[in-house]
């Protein structure tokens, strides 16, 4: 065991709550098949980076919108990608879902860069709890970007029937000054920090809700910081794939176990690192397909430049296009329009679309179905 019971009240009734030890005080230390997998994966992450063209930013925008959408699924949250990003250029629509995902991406591109930054501290973390719950938590404000002074538990209805209670609101501040004492070392492996960072946050389970996401997140700000990557590894899109996977692995961490729990999530990195280079190399062969079909258009046309923005944007209005590209409203139509007679986008209608809304929305559906199906 790496920790210990403290008993506490819930309503009258005592129950033990788990303080798990400090990292400090933590044999870390992992057996040499698990120390290659995370030397491997830690070059799979760099790899799924390195495969990003010049122009990689509206590449990385998409993967890491398909991470939010996973990160989002591991919480019984589902919205369609292009939902996600319709709600991105219109926050105004109405539908819960796909805001909950757009503010979980939000949160990810803010640790992204801050990662090429200052260590991490405790105000990073409440900045991004308050991302990810910023347009759709029922909290009260004071339990906003701010760590819990209530009794927490995982599973179940209250800590009298969880599967894991967690720690007294007491022991969070020791405990995450600890972790992030952890986080801001480099003299760690970064796969191995990485994976014990995450499980030591879930198991503090500092805030009243959100610590799921925020604790991908933190994967995220970790591995692009400590491998110096543009674009992390979906770690959750891989998560997503081995849920159970994923919770017994925890449980393992939990009980001492830290090398099984290191070697999958190694193996998660990995995968998440292959997945990223066949990714990019499947939208590199649709976008040469996509200027085959433009065969004739001008190079300089509204058309092509079109072309070039829907890798960040799958789900596109012709204000979106006249704003990026400073064309005019009509030109940017007319661009559209030729795009949807070659068959490279189709006009889309938002699911929560508010009642007299105009239609004039548009989706790379080849391009959105590649990522879903990734």
């Amino acid at each position: 065991m790496s920790g210990r019971a403290v008993a506490v009240r819930w309503h009258g009734r005592r129950v033990d709550a788990w303080v798990p030890d400090p990292l400090t005080d933590r044999d870390l230390s992992v057996s040499e098949p698990t120390a290659r997998r995370t030397e491997q994966a830690a070059a799979a992450a760099r790899r799924g980076s390195d495969e990003l063209p010049a122009r990689w930013e509206p590449l990385a925008r998409l993967l890491l919108r398909a991470e939010g959408v996973a990160s989002s699924f591991l919480e019984g949250v589902r919205a369609p990608l292009a939902d996600v990003a319709a709600a991105e250029l219109d926050p105004t629509l109405p539908g819960e879902t796909a805001k909950w995902v757009a503010d979980n991406l939000a949160a990810v591109t803010a640790a992204i860069e801050q990662s090429h930054g200052s260590p991490l501290s405790t105000a990073a973390l409440h900045h991004w709890h308050r991302t990810v719950i910023a347009g759709t938590s029922h909290l009260l404000p004071e339990h906003l970007g701010r760590f819990r002074e209530v009794q927490g538990w995982i599973g179940g209805t209250s800590p009298l029937d969880a599967a894991l209670v967690t720690p007294p609101p007491g022991e969070i501040d020791g405990l995450m000054g600890d972790l992030v004492a952890f986080v801001n070392r480099d003299d760690l492996d970064p796969v191995t920090q990485a994976a014990v960072a995450h499980a030591q946050f879930e198991v503090i389970h500092p805030y009243v809700d959100g610590n799921g996401r925020v604790g991908r997140v933190l994967v995220v700000w970790l591995l692009t910081r400590r491998l110096r990557l543009v674009s992390p590894p979906p770690v959750s899109v891989r998560i997503a794939l081995d849920r159970g996977g994923y919770l017994s692995g925890l449980k393992r961490f939990r009980l001492g176990e830290v090398d099984p729990w290191i070697a999958w999530f190694a193996d998660v990195v990995h995968d998440a690192g292959d997945a990223t280079v066949n990714l990019v190399r499947a939208i590199a062969a649709l976008e040469t397909r996509w200027n085959e079909r433009l065969a004739g258009v001008r190079v300089d046309a509204a058309a092509r430049r079109t072309l070039a923005l829907l890798p960040a944007h799958p789900v596109v209005t012709a204000s979106t296009i006249a704003d990026e590209t400073g064309i005019s409203a009509r030109a940017a139509r007319n661009a559209l329009a030729t795009l949807a007679e070659r068959g490279i986008v189709e006009p889309f209608d938002p699911r929560h679309r508010a009642a007299g809304r105009p239609r004039h929305w548009w989706v790379a559906r080849e391009l959105v179905d590649l990522v879903a199906d990734w």
